[in-house]
């Protein structure tokens, strides 16, 4: 009979719902931990307000309700430290790892959701590629915590300089966008050591574990050659900070870079380029900037970071896919070729997929933010761009927002919660959970429906 129960159970436990069950038990032990007294650094938080930080943490958004430096206790701190840590890597990973070092046999969905998770094609060495992830991941935060500690230092004392070196640090790393500073980051605008080791670490987070692996074995002499993949990941960033940095200044030149020496207006353009793809620091008031650039920073925070990283959004490959299938139509041809490769007709359907139920989810909670907030009144017409802003913001886990997160009332949050989960895991992943594997699929006779 136990048996029985147990082999019913692993059925139904499929790899996609194990890694959502993951996320979303991790997101209610610790909205639990955040509404306990004594995670409040004043006055105890709501429940939804706890579940909504906790949602942020472990979906490395970064949107907040609260001030997490004033209103969390340093115990509560700790709490949203560990959430975006154990969020940004996924619990499955800290758990196949330990298993691994232990000598334990790794189960199969384990090794599905890690594959999943971290590479682009099965390898029978994922779980050395795991443990790298672990120890680059723990590495590159050590590195930026000694960096940040170095500036923090003159500002605050010893102890306290280093948890927020630490603090941020590892929310950079992890795309989270936490700050203890109530904001965010803008009394170091002009900072460069701040500046550069923050974006550093974005931009590390952001492009994927994979890739760091190849990149590294490439230096190390140990690859010849970089993958499809890492290749395009790598010259879409490129591409897309460019981009931003360029947009970013052009728009904001005679707004709120006015008058800045160039040093501070080359690092408010980067700095604001590459934080929209899922990190959501800032540096300047993003309620203070022009309409051009909030659709400029709409777009990266819809595109996001890459596969198998700790960011969200449709991903740089979904993008670069997107394009090259527009390309490849405008000159006639059905398959898409790059770089002497052809990319499988699977993959082009899913891009297309992950892209339509992106836009089609964040259609729908930007419609539920304003049928809950605005009441349909005039005046409240400039709400769409805001509350459009922060359903694109929190789809793509980035964490920026113009000012509305902590207006939003209850009905809103919890929408927001929503969309940030979606974001995480993803919406395709979400909506294969509820389907049960190993359903035939019925072939029915083909019939030309007339499109375009």
């Amino acid at each position: 009979m136990a048996h029985r129960m147990y082999t019913a159970i692993s059925r139904r436990l499929t790899p996609p719902r194990m890694f959502i069950l993951s996320f979303a038990l991790l997101i209610l032990i610790g909205a639990l931990l955040l509404w306990m007294p004594f995670a409040a650094g004043g006055r105890q938080l709501s429940f939804v307000d706890a579940l909504f930080s906790s949602a942020s943490a472990v979906c490395v958004t970064g949107l907040a309700v609260i001030d997490i430096g004033k209103d969390l206790s340093f115990s509560g701190q700790i709490v949203t430290l560990v959430l975006f840590q154990v969020g940004g890597l996924g619990i499955i990973t800290f758990s196949v790892v330990l298993f691994g070092l232990m000598g334990r046999g790794i189960s199969f969905t384990g090794r599905e959701i890690v594959q999943s998770t971290f590479l682009h094609t099965p390898r029978r060495d994922f779980l050395v590629i795991a443990k790298t992830v672990l120890i680059l991941t723990f590495a590159v935060e050590a590195a930026g915590t000694v960096l940040l500690f170095i500036r923090f230092s003159r500002d605050f004392p010893p102890a306290q300089a280093f948890f927020h070196a630490l603090y941020n640090a590892v929310s950079a790393f992890n795309n989270c966008g936490y700050s203890l500073f109530s904001d965010n980051l803008m009394s170091y605008r002009g900072d460069w050591l701040v500046n550069l080791t923050v974006m550093g670490l974005i931009v590390l987070g952001g492009i994927g574990f994979i890739v760091q692996h190849e990149v590294l074995a490439r230096l190390r002499g140990g690859k010849k050659s970089l993958s499809l993949h890492t290749k395009i990941v790598l010259m879409t960033s490129a591409a897309l900070i460019a981009a931003g940095a360029v947009l970013f200044y052009l728009f904001e030149a005679d707004q709120v870079l006015r008058g800045l020496p160039w040093q501070t207006q080359l690092l408010d353009s980067l700095f604001q380029s590459i934080t929209p793809r899922t990190a959501g620091f800032n540096t300047v008031d993003i309620g203070a900037l022009t309409n051009a650039t909030i659709l400029a920073m709409m777009i990266l925070m819809f595109i996001g970071a890459s596969p198998g990283s700790t960011g969200g959004g449709i991903k740089t490959t979904s993008f670069t896919l997107l394009l090259l299938m527009i390309w490849n139509r405008m000159r006639g041809r059905n398959s898409v070729n790059v770089m002497n490769r052809q990319v499988p007709r699977e993959i082009l359907g899913r891009t297309i997929a992950i892209i339509f139920a992106s836009a089609f989810s964040i259609s729908m909670i930007t419609s539920v933010l304003l049928l809950a907030g605005s009441g349909g009144e005039l005046q409240s017409r400039h709400l769409f761009v805001e509350y459009l802003f922060e359903t694109v913001s929190a789809f793509g886990t980035v964490g920026l927002s113009m000012g509305v997160t902590p207006k939003l009332g209850d009905v809103q949050k919890l929408a927001i919660v929503l969309i940030m989960f979606a974001g995480r895991v993803g919406p395709l992943t979400l909506a294969f959970s509820w389907y049960a594997a190993g359903k035939r699929e019925v072939v029915y006779a083909e019939e030309s429906v007339m499109v375009g």
